[in-house]
């Protein structure tokens, strides 16, 4: 026999079937869908927790902006879109309420405390 009955013969064997595709495609894309998981989740539940603490923001509140600005909730417009803060002794500042950091406890102080 020569090389080019060898290649007929082999030419005449069983096709290929078309299942290889979905086990080559099967583990890229398990692997995506893994990532996605373990990516979004944490956002996901860094933004749930922030949405909770704007929605139980209420007068009082000691927060800290995003510019670093620390100072007592005073008053919340009727929108809820703007908050004004009293930072010192007849001071006031309007802010935006996306513009509120965190929330600090009750027990924090507005000075920092030295570590030696």
């Amino acid at each position: 026999m020569n090389c080019f009955s060898l290649l007929l013969l082999q030419a005449d064997g069983a096709a290929p079937k078309n299942d290889s595709f979905f086990w080559v495609i099967l583990p890229p894309l398990a692997i995506i869908l893994v990532l996605y998981m373990v990516m979004d989740s944490p956002q996901r539940r860094d933004k749930a927790k922030r949405d909770a603490m704007m929605k139980n923001l209420k007068k009082d509140d000691r927060v800290v902006t995003i510019g670093g600005i620390l100072g007592s909730v005073a008053l919340i417009s009727q929108d809820g879109k703007e908050v004004t803060l009293k930072v010192d002794d007849g001071t006031r500042i309007r802010f935006r309420r996306t513009a509120i950091a965190e929330v600090l406890s009750a027990d924090t102080t507005a000075e920092p405390t030295k570590t030696t």
